[in-house]
């Protein structure tokens, strides 16, 4: 039986104030744990509460002790760029930027051209003919997944592979996705007989299976064999393992067919994927008719102002991008609900596995969320865009547009859309196919002089590519770090000088970032030299 020895002296051991035992247990915890950096916080609160202890609350006021719950509920601060505080330092900024009538003109000096830094398409095929090609190994199928630019790797993928097995091309097949939800058929989006005929050299192409084929499968293409390929697969990986089965049964089906080429292959192969991607997969008539009216529109409403040219910007900020992006903005709990909906709806059960920690500030610091409507804008009119710039945007739907977009258009009042330059009854045919949409996009986007990114996705990297075949090597193209301006928009003691500079330092290093040859296990559609083009002599 354990018996507690007295106290010399005599009596009862002295009471110990909440103070002194709270400061016990942090520090034995903080022995146990070893997490000195960790434990700094709540060594500070304890100090306090002794300090208190020894101070005494007794007969404070109620607003001394409702202070000191408060300050002791409040959350730590924020590393910088951690919280969406833009819409604050834009209302401190505006009237400093609409008195700013020292505009560096921008539109027309954006861009230099390097010495020695000039490229040219180059795609040194030999001159052999469609009779040159040997007999067919057999029909290849395949599956392309996801939007418009997911689909155009898949398709130049195939065109590739094909070629590397001596195979025909069955035109593709579009796998309906549940998130673009676009039921077009290839030849909605792009033009078949141009896809077949400029390939004739290089590749067969048919539209379908013939029948006696049709007949071996019981007219069902779901029994062919499916190879389900690995993801990045190399050249030797189709010798050896798809080959053999195309020459036994005649034909193949890969299906789903997004990614399953390693991105460094042989340069025979990789000139494939260059002569699909910027010369064969042409949009169809329907979209490239729409597309370029809208090109000369966008001309001409330019013409007096920057003659005839505009910026066009690459806006990711539709409901599913913000929701997909796990980060907040200044929607407050609403909002945080809402995405939180909208991923559950698109993505089940994905952002809630074991072990998965989402981090809405982490994301915000490491770039990785899609600019605003508003940042974009104040980033522009930082870089010496004017007021009087015209302003294409590229997006889908904008999450709570009404207002989300109220600053942009105080910005830039010029600010065109798809909808703004058709008439509904031009887009009666795009309407509820996102990929046709994201077609008249591409177009609009690929001919500005000036291309804004503002979230990394397919749709930015063909673009740029694009620009960089058709301009000479120059992607022409405003790529910020999102790093960077999360800290400058974070910082609401900067001045708009300030601002102004970091935002031109930007811009400099767009530039200089605009020429750019592709390296070992980069994308070939975002960096077409050397594989499809040739560096220019400077005479």
């Amino acid at each position: 039986m354990y018996v507690s020895r007295p106290r010399k002296g005599g009596g009862a051991p002295p009471e110990k104030s909440a103070g002194v035992r709270l400061a016990r247990a942090v520090l034995s915890a903080v022995l146990r744990r070893r997490g000195a950096l960790l434990a700094l916080p709540l060594i500070y609160v304890s100090v306090m509460l002794l300090l208190v202890g020894r101070w005494g609350l007794e007969g404070a006021s109620p607003a001394v002790m409702v202070g000191v719950a408060a300050a002791l509920r409040r959350r730590p601060l924020q590393a910088p760029g951690s919280e969406y505080r833009s819409s604050e330092l834009f209302e401190k900024l505006w009237p400093a930027m609409e008195a700013d009538s020292n505009h560096t003109n921008a539109l027309m000096n954006a861009w230099h051209q390097k010495p020695g830094h000039r490229w040219k398409p180059c795609l040194n095929f030999n001159n052999k003919t469609h009779t040159d090609l040997p007999p067919s190994n057999g029909y290849l199928i395949i599956e392309a997944n996801g939007g418009l630019n997911q689909q155009r790797i898949s398709i130049c993928d195939a065109v590739a592979v094909a070629n590397l097995l001596n195979a025909t091309l069955v035109i593709p097949m579009f796998h309906f996705n549940s998130v673009w939800r676009d039921s077009s058929k290839f030849g909605d989006i792009f033009d078949e007989d141009y896809f077949i005929n400029s390939l004739k050299n290089h590749v067969r192409v048919v539209k379908k299976l013939p029948e006696e084929l049709l007949e071996k499968f019981d007219h069902n293409i779901s029994s062919i064999i499916n190879m389900r390929t690995k993801a990045y697969a190399s050249p030797s990986y189709y010798l050896h393992k798809v080959l053999p089965i195309l020459q036994e049964l005649g034909a193949v089906r890969i299906a789903p067919f997004s990614n399953r080429l390693a991105q460094t292959i042989p340069p025979k192969m990789q000139r494939m994927r260059c002569l699909a991607n910027f010369e064969s997969l042409r949009f169809s008539e329907p979209i490239r008719s729409l597309a370029e009216n809208m090109v000369e529109r966008m001309v001409k409403k330019s013409r007096s102002l920057s003659s005839g040219k505009y910026v066009s910007v690459h806006l990711r900020f539709e409901k599913d991008m913000v929701a997909f992006s796990c980060c907040k903005y200044n929607g407050g709990r609403e909002e945080e609900l809402e995405m939180e909906r909208e991923r559950e709806k698109g993505w089940r059960g994905k952002f809630h596995r074991p072990g998965r920690i989402i981090s809405p500030e982490r994301n915000r610091r490491d770039g990785k969320c899609p600019l605003t409507p508003l940042e974009v804008g104040m980033m522009l009119r930082g870089m010496g865009f004017g007021n009087t710039t015209l302003v294409y945007i590229a997006s889908g739907k904008i999450y709570n547009g009404k207002k989300y977009m109220a600053p942009l258009r105080k910005l830039f009042p010029l600010l065109e859309t798809k909808e703004t330059l058709a008439s509904p009854e031009e887009l009666a045919p795009f309407t509820g196919h996102s990929s046709r949409l994201a077609a008249l996009d591409y177009t609009v986007c690929a001919h500005s002089e000036v291309f804004v990114t503002s979230q990394g996705s397919n749709f930015p990297h063909f673009v740029m590519g694009h620009r960089r075949f058709m301009y000479e090597g120059h992607s022409k193209t405003i790529e910020p770090d999102k790093k960077k301006l999360v800290l400058f928009f974070d910082n609401h003691k900067i001045r708009w000088d300030r601002f102004k500079k970091h935002m031109q330092d930007m811009l400099r290093h767009s530039d200089s970032k605009g020429f750019g040859v592709r390296k070992p296990n980069a994308s070939l559609y975002k960096f077409p030299a050397p594989d499809c083009m040739c560096q220019k002599t400077d005479l």
